[in-house]
């Protein structure tokens, strides 16, 4: 594979509509994969079905569809048999576990293979934004619920946990802002971290960095952030794929050091990240985003010595090994 070829299966695109081409055209691009959000949702599910069906083509390696299901008001498929996070975590774990696994079949039913739908963030606070998404309202309840969830999609969908380091110790939307964290290193490992770390302990394929700031880590964002990417790494121990929530966020929230997106992609992937999510309109050309732009960009960065061609080549490699890993199941 060329650079460019390289920095383009990094990326994961929606496209808006229940009609695959514009999805197809852009996976014919040779981008990983597509992320559905609820324009892209048929009335049934043997329709989204066809939908995804129509998406695959490589009997080597799978292209990535994935999915925000997670259950009460973060759904995307009206089809769900299993309660949300709300109801959850006031159960034992093991229904957390049971949920998980008949959500995972819906979505294996409907030609979904990524869901990105375990909320691992920590909060107490009922006016959090992301509170009634969470698992557990204590970093250990959160912990044995977020394990049980990466259990229970285990072997059907690949499992995703997010948003690393944790929203819930960062007051604010990370839609509209880079919300701050004012915890130390200490207080994350004691909190935060745990959900995180159990599953990991659980072999999760895949954990979403979010574009918030621990500013006694790293003032960037955790999604842009070297720092944040070699904890997970290194003290952490994960192994799988690191993809960051929607980049065009980082766009929308006014600031104008995130106002190209070409120099967005370029840092996130000099920091650490595999995966490259971005939830597109109809004209992504509003945003100053197409596929070959951000290819540029990236391998652009590479040639002018900004990313190192290794750092490059380990996200395709990660990558591509799980669209391989997903051709035939996720199980072991």
């Amino acid at each position: 594979m060329t650079d460019r070829e390289r920095a383009a299966s990094l990326l994961m695109l929606h496209a808006p509509g229940t009609d695959p081409t514009a999805m197809r055209a852009l996976v014919d691009q040779g981008i990983a994969g597509v992320i559905l959000m609820g324009d892209n949702m048929p009335g049934s599910e043997a329709e989204l079905a066809a939908l995804t069906g129509a998406l695959q083509s490589d009997p080597d390696a799978a292209t990535l569809i994935g999915i925000d299901q997670e259950g009460g008001i973060v759904s995307r498929i009206a089809w769900d048999p299993a309660p949300g996070p709300y109801e959850l975590r006031d159960q034992p774990a093991a229904a957390t576990r049971d949920a998980f696994a008949a959500r995972a079949a819906a979505l294996e039913a409907s030609g979904v293979n990524i869901n990105f739908g375990i909320v691992a963030d920590v909060t107490d606070d009922p006016a959090s934004f992301i509170y009634d998404r969470i698992l557990g309202t204590s970093p250990q309840a959160s912990a044995e619920h977020v394990a049980a969830a990466v259990e229970g999609e285990r072997g059907t969908v690949a499992s995703t946990v997010k948003h690393f380091p944790g929203h819930g110790a960062a007051p604010g939307d990370s839609h509209v802002s880079v919300p701050s964290a004012p915890l130390t290193l200490e207080q994350w490992q004691a909190g935060p971290a745990v959900p995180f770390e159990a599953a990991i302990d659980a072999d999760v394929e895949l954990v979403m960095t979010g574009h918030l700031s621990y500013p006694a880590v790293d003032a960037a964002p955790a999604s842009l952030s070297q720092e944040w990417h070699r904890i997970l790494r290194d003290e952490l121990g994960f192994e799988g794929v690191l993809v960051t929530d929607d980049m065009l966020m980082l766009q929308h929230n006014g600031l104008p050091e995130y106002a190209d997106p070409g120099e967005n992609a370029i840092r996130a992937v000099a920091a650490g990240t595999d995966l490259l999510l971005y939830v597109l309109p109809s004209d992504p050309s509003e945003f100053g985003i197409s596929v070959d732009g951000l290819a540029a960009s990236i391998a652009g960065a590479v040639a002018d010595g900004r990313i190192p061609p290794e750092r490059l080549e380990e996200a395709a490699i990660r990558v591509m090994e799980l669209r391989r890993e997903l051709v035939s199941g996720t199980g072991e």
